[in-house]
């Protein structure tokens, strides 16, 4: 596959916020005389909030709040939920066809469970999970995404790190972490690419994929797989994850 990104020097997040490819959901291509659509993946980038660490929430506010103090929690939940309100104005401006449409997100694992999952989310206040609620809601096909093996070796390895009081000790799970971290996100990612490989069907169906910035599932698409990104411009900031673990 012949990436979108072209080695120019520039970060993931910098050639992801200069390369909004329109709002066009689908198209359709010539080929040996014979009309065929290929398959298109809207490509959305986000950065999670504190909705997204399920049951070590509390303890994820307040690692934020005591490194970084109350001011700056508010400003972060403040940009945040902008971010949100704009990827729900640009999807709102789709002509997507829901019940062709199928829904791929960062930490929902394949597991049974997805559609339960993400109206627990949504019913604690994610502003991800209302918009992959709402999306369902008329018809949209939520997929597992993830490997949920790999899902909570990430989880107990952020979840040790916040519970630890030590100073000492938590630097060392942090050490730990930051070891491993590349080569856990190069697994996800593959296991992501490879569902969408797996579930989108070739037949004019459209997939959204909700990512965090970190990811470069992009990369690891097969070239039967058109891909647009919805946002133009996204705030270039660490993510939620790695101010709680640095």
């Amino acid at each position: 596959m012949k990436s979108l990104d072209q080695s120019d020097g520039k970060s993931h997040s910098e050639k992801i916020n200069s390369k909004f490819h329109g709002s066009v959901p689908f198209v359709k291509h010539e080929k040996s005389h014979v009309e065929w659509e290929t398959r298109q993946l809207i490509y959305i980038p986000i950065l999670h909030t504190q909705h997204d660490m399920g049951s070590l929430e509390p303890q994820a506010k307040s690692a934020f709040v005591d490194k970084l103090g109350e001011r700056l929690w508010k400003h972060h939940v403040k940009s945040i939920d902008e971010m949100w309100s704009g990827i729900e104005y640009r999807l709102g401006k789709l002509k997507l066809p829901f019940k062709k449409t199928y829904l791929y997100q960062d930490g929902l694992p394949l597991c049974g469970r997805e559609e339960t999952i993400v109206l627990e989310l949504a019913k604690k206040g994610s502003p991800n999970h209302k918009i992959l609620k709402a999306l369902m809601d008329r018809g949209s096909t939520i997929i597992g995404t993830e490997d949920p093996q790999l899902l909570v070796k990430e989880y107990n390895y952020i979840k040790q790190i916040l519970n630890e009081s030590d100073h000492a000790q938590k630097k060392k799970y942090i050490q730990e972490y930051e070891k491993e971290a590349p080569d856990l996100l190069k697994k996800r990612d593959r296991f992501i690419s490879d569902q969408i490989q797996k579930t989108l069907p070739v037949d004019g169906s459209v997939g959204l994929i909700f990512i965090g910035l970190l990811h470069r599932v992009d990369e690891m698409l097969p070239s039967d797989i058109r891909v647009n990104y919805l946002i133009y411009r996204l705030p270039l900031r660490r993510s939620f994850e790695k101010e709680l673990v640095s």
